[in-house]
């Protein structure tokens, strides 16, 4: 007679190995901002923190980015966000000699507008502070164009735009990543057209240097 042994039951997985799902990053990700914006950590360590925490298989894994952090209040990122939404647009005006914001440190706000005019405007988002789920971009590219600059992970949507003479070309991926804005534009290309993209080789040297 052959004897039956019961099967052994599937051993607890730890809380820290419990896989994380996209709103439990995203969670993590205003955390960060908050604390950076709040002083608690600085700009480059925002950085590193938030490529983990975009990249973080676990709640294990996210949980060592925040251990260090107070409890957040959950309204904490509702009030940032609609601080930042109620803020003046951001205007730049090209002019004679041309205008840009970035590639340093600037808190986003939720519109932008941007007149090429005769110098050209650069608005590159690379280092930029975006505490929103969306921005408004008006360009208008008049006679030397508008370039938007935006980070890997980020995406545009240019189905609002005139192109214009100039014409648009939109060089971005579609591949969102958690906790990143979408990036509205709108607008008119003008004769010098606008340009979306990632950035540049040299750029990238430039990010990966600073």
């Amino acid at each position: 007679m052959t004897a039956h042994f019961p099967e052994p039951s599937p051993r607890p997985v730890p809380s820290g190995g419990i896989r994380a799902s996209h709103d439990d990053r995203e969670a993590v990700v205003e955390q960060l901002r908050d604390a950076a914006a709040e002083g608690r950590i600085d700009f480059d360590e925002l950085d590193s923190r938030l490529e983990l925490a975009l990249t973080a298989k676990t709640h294990g894994e996210l949980a060592t980015l925040t251990a260090d952090l107070p409890t957040p209040r959950s309204s904490s990122a509702t009030v940032s966000a609609s601080a930042a939404e109620s803020r003046a647009p951001l205007v730049l005006k090209g002019g004679l000699h041309g205008a840009s914001r970035g590639p340093g440190r600037w808190e986003v706000p939720g519109h932008v507008i941007a007149h090429g005019g005769l110098g050209g405007v650069s608005l590159d988002f690379t280092r930029a502070d975006c505490r929103l789920t969306e921005v408004v971009v008006e360009a208008y590219g008049e006679t030397s164009g508008v370039t938007v600059v935006i980070p890997d992970g980020w995406v545009a949507d240019t189905s609002g735009i005139d192109p214009g003479f100039g014409g648009l070309t939109d060089k971005s991926t579609s591949d969102r990543l958690p906790g990143t804005p979408l990036i509205r534009i709108t607008g008119s290309g003008g004769v010098g057209g606008v340009v979306i993209r990632h950035p540049n080789k040299r750029e990238r040297r430039k990010l990966d240097a600073s």
